[in-house]
């Protein structure tokens, strides 16, 4: 029995390796593909050493580019090597564009899906991770959900009950393994930064950076925090250059990074005050490190995160975050617990049910 697994972007890297790893007990053959539409090394190429991943088996290359383009591209590549491969078995993660090409390609093929992540709803169709996520949960043969409300949105689309497992959250058998080693790290000290007096950033999402009139107003509400605590911002590609191109200068209290390897964001993320995000992945991380965490959105597909962890979900009202920020910093935090099944070993429950699946 040969399994084909597929990563593209960063998230799915810290998803897919505990998965990738469990399967490997079973004595299972496993084919990694890269599609490579997270090309640059501190956000893709650095994963596979820190994570322990295998170099992948096949690199696509696919690149940037529109949504279009970057799909159909990953169609006709992972077409003929499924083609040749003839697997039994295709696993995607997430919502990303490789997830949902991949695991198209591999139903018109008749090769059974399998989807680490499913069933989580922003109910935002403007969001492209949205519809990613319908598609590749309505073609898919196994679906494995990390919370509750992934497994209701499913049953209320007519999935079969026997397709959905209940098995936790992959994301979070990463954090647990590496979290004694980031800590160990200790990266703020190389900051000048003193025990968690700062906050960390992390803003790329479209609906955020892309446009003048957005950016500026992030500008100028980082500078507005900065005056209360000391900003950190590992800096996507995108919102870079969206700042760049902004009007308003960054105050010099805040430390832009480039995009930070995974351990070394683990451990800031883990010793920070709270962090400010638009990131999906971010929203569960901090809940189980028990960090205070703002989601600069108007929805989440992870409403665990607020109802029972951490996370704080704002808006995009700069007043609105600001006196959430407000109470953080001032000590009037949220007390979170962590969700059922984040125990470090989802990714043995996925292998389990693919083991017997295949």
């Amino acid at each position: 029995m040969s399994i084909i697994s597929v990563v593209g972007a960063r998230p799915n890297f810290m998803k897919m390796a505990p998965v990738i790893s469990a399967i490997k007990d079973y004595g299972l053959s496993n084919y990694l593909v890269h599609t490579g539409q997270h090309y640059d090394d501190n956000m893709s190429k650095v994963f596979f050493t820190e994570l322990g991943l295998p170099e992948p088996d096949n690199f696509l290359g696919v690149g940037s580019g529109s949504h279009a383009s970057q799909t159909a591209k990953m169609l006709i590549e992972f077409e003929t090597i499924c083609l040749k491969r003839k697997p039994s078995l295709v696993i995607v993660a997430g919502d990303v564009n490789s997830t949902m090409a991949c695991a198209l390609v591999a139903v018109k093929l008749n090769i059974p899906v399998a989807h680490v992540e499913a069933g989580l709803r922003s109910f935002d169709n403007t969001m492209p991770e949205e519809i990613n996520r319908i598609l590749t949960d309505r073609i898919s043969d196994l679906l494995f959900t990390t919370e509750d409300s992934g497994t209701k949105n499913l049953l209320n689309e007519g999935v079969p009950k026997e397709k959905i497992h209940f098995v936790g959250n992959c994301m979070i058998d990463s954090v647990s393994k590496f979290i004694p080693l980031a800590k160990e790290m200790a990266p703020w000290s190389k900051y000048d930064l003193n025990g968690n007096d700062y906050c960390l950033i992390t803003l790329h999402r479209p609906s955020n950076v892309d446009s003048q009139q957005n950016i500026e107003k992030i500008t100028s509400m980082l500078n507005i925090m900065s005056e209360k605590i000391h900003i950190v911002f590992p800096i996507h590609p995108r919102t870079k250059k969206s700042i760049n191109n902004c009007t308003i200068a960054l105050s010099d209290n805040i430390r832009l990074l480039d995009p930070l390897p995974y351990v070394e964001f683990l451990s800031l993320m883990s010793n920070a005050k709270l962090v400010v995000t638009d990131s999906g992945g971010i929203q569960e991380e901090t809940t189980y490190l028990g960090v205070q965490c703002i989601t600069v959105r108007e929805n989440t597909e992870r409403p665990i995160t607020v109802e029972l962890g951490t996370n704080h979900l704002t808006g995009t009202v700069a007043n609105n975050i600001l006196r959430v920020f407000n109470d953080i910093v001032e000590g009037r935090c949220k007390r979170g617990e962590i969700p059922s099944k984040w125990d470090g070993n989802s990714g043995k429950r996925i292998a389990n049910v693919i083991n017997d699946f295949l």
